[in-house]
């Protein structure tokens, strides 16, 4: 059950669930497969799942957010460098400390590093497409990366998935829970993307990062900011493939 009081906040609120994506959405032919075939059975929240347990930051390193280094080979990653930042908030728009924030995406050329990734597209030695983050005082994350690139991925006819990158947020309770994915803006194969299509079109701007010239350094690299909400009608959508998913 959603809605359960939380010493946090004095109660988690429902999710908006109009602006998830459906468990079974034709169009991204995997969900036919893998979605639940009987109604969900709401639960009311226990304590634990309301108050923790939180994540595990001890082993978290500020070289863990530089993907463009953390393959530990000694080289950079190719591609175009870029930095994504933003803040984790909760449903009141407070913001979240202390938030793992994990994320993984396939390279430049548009290839995972992943056994299940056999697309032809070439690897890069420098770069193992994931990284994490735990967020500061203000609730701010920071990743600094390669832009990925689009891939085919056999869903239909001439399928591309747009550039994306896959999040995983671990809040301060389990039910802060939450697994998306940020798109990069402009991009033609939003309009032809089944995943995103799962989605109404009204919430997509919460999926999509926005370009910030304040955050683009010199010579360097181009910024985007993709703020999270982890719960309430305002929370960033899941993703329809869940944890692991290449897609």
């Amino acid at each position: 059950m959603e809605g359960a009081p939380s010493p946090a906040s004095g109660g988690y609120r429902r999710r908006d669930r109009s602006a998830y994506p459906p468990y079974d959405h034709p169009a991204y032919k995997s969900t036919g497969a893998r979605h639940p075939k009987q109604a969900l059975v709401p639960l009311g929240h226990t304590l634990s799942e309301v108050t923790g347990p939180g994540p595990a930051l001890a082993e978290v390193m500020p070289e863990d957010a530089d993907l463009t280094t953390n393959a530990g080979t000694g080289s950079e990653a190719m591609g175009e460098r870029i930095i994504v930042t933003g803040q984790v908030l909760d449903e009141d728009g407070t913001p979240q400390p202390n938030t793992l924030v994990e994320v993984w995406q396939c390279n430049a050329a548009g290839r995972y590093v992943h056994e299940g990734d056999q697309h032809p597209a070439p690897l890069d030695p420098n770069f193992i497409g994931r990284g994490r983050s735990v967020t500061d005082e203000d609730g701010s994350y920071r990743f600094l990366t390669i832009k990925p690139g689009a891939y085919p991925w056999r869903n239909h006819p001439n399928a591309w998935r747009p550039a994306h990158i896959h999040f995983s947020l671990f809040g301060p309770a389990l039910v802060t829970r939450l697994i998306t994915q940020m798109y990069f803006p402009g991009d033609p194969l939003h309009e032809l993307d089944p995943i995103m299509g799962s989605i109404p079109r009204e919430h997509w701007h919460r999926l999509i990062g926005v370009y910030d010239h304040g955050i683009t350094q010199e010579e360097w690299a181009l910024g985007y900011r993709f703020d999270i909400v982890l719960r309430g009608p305002d929370a960033t959508p899941f993703e329809a493939g869940g944890a692991g998913a290449l897609a």
